[in-house]
């Protein structure tokens, strides 16, 4: 390596971060972490003296507080590309406790939309973490961080209709690649759901040393046969909800 190299482990350290326009002391040490953008606000509705703090490419960021806990929300996007570029900048900002958001396809018989799904770890069906670590690398949360996002998660949905599952899950990089061979694959494995970016989440938080988790609202069922495309979305934006409230409650419980 020449002198004049890059090292992008040092290089903007200390500064505004490049991707998601945030610099040190402007967020908490807790971020929810959805996919899109456009959850970031619903995010906030639960959150007292909200603000925005930045807004480039698909990372929006927004601080607010509940029950006495800073918290900060920002988009990932879709991935692990972008998803391992968030985490890495939210990081070197303060962050040190990251739960996903998000939105995840059941591979288990009776997994219905709306129905919460709490990551126990990640089988990692992505190029991002091959980056990062050695192929056997275990991609898992942080065990209390899990535990609680399915205590809290049940606690909410008692009496309800919306189950709460809690097991292993498979990111993938290539939504449309995902083939019935490949999909009765995943569930012959007993893997509960897939979806797209906890692989690398959970890679880049124990590498940097901070915690993780991940909570995300089924979908639609792959299984079962229950595509996006089967109007599924007030049952989805049901899941949305309660995941958010979970993940809230843990931050609080846990005083991350």
């Amino acid at each position: 390596m020449t002198s004049s190299t890059v090292d992008k482990s040092t290089v903007g350290v200390g500064e505004r971060q490049y991707h998601i326009g945030i610099a040190p002391g402007e967020v908490s040490t807790v971020a929810l972490l959805p996919g899109d953008p456009f959850r970031v606000p619903l995010i906030a509705e639960f959150l007292t003296d909200v603000k925005t703090v930045a807004h480039q490419r698909e990372h929006l960021t927004m601080t607010g507080w509940y029950k006495g806990r800073h918290i900060t929300a920002t988009s990932t996007g879709m991935g692990c590309p972008s998803t391992a570029i968030a985490a890495e900048e939210l990081i070197r900002v303060g962050v040190t406790s990251l739960i996903r958001v998000g939105s995840s396809a059941g591979l288990q018989p009776g997994i219905k939309p709306g129905d919460l799904l709490v990551s126990e770890g990640t089988l990692r069906n992505d190029g991002t973490t091959a980056a990062y670590a050695h192929p056997g690398y275990p991609a898992v949360p942080d065990l209390r961080i899990a535990t609680t996002l399915g205590d809290v998660a049940r606690e909410l949905t008692a009496g309800t209709a919306t189950e709460v599952y809690s097991g292993l899950n498979v990111s993938d990089d290539a939504f449309y690649a995902e083939g019935p061979e490949w999909i009765s694959q995943l569930n012959s494995l007993g893997i509960l759901n897939v979806e797209m970016e906890s692989s690398a989440l959970y890679v880049v938080a124990r590498l940097r040393g901070v915690r993780a988790g991940m909570i995300c609202a089924a979908s639609s069922n792959l299984f079962d046969g229950t595509s996006l495309y089967d109007g599924v979305k007030e049952a989805l934006s049901e899941g949305w909800t309660r995941s958010i409230e979970a993940a809230l409650e843990t931050a609080v419980r846990l005083e991350l």
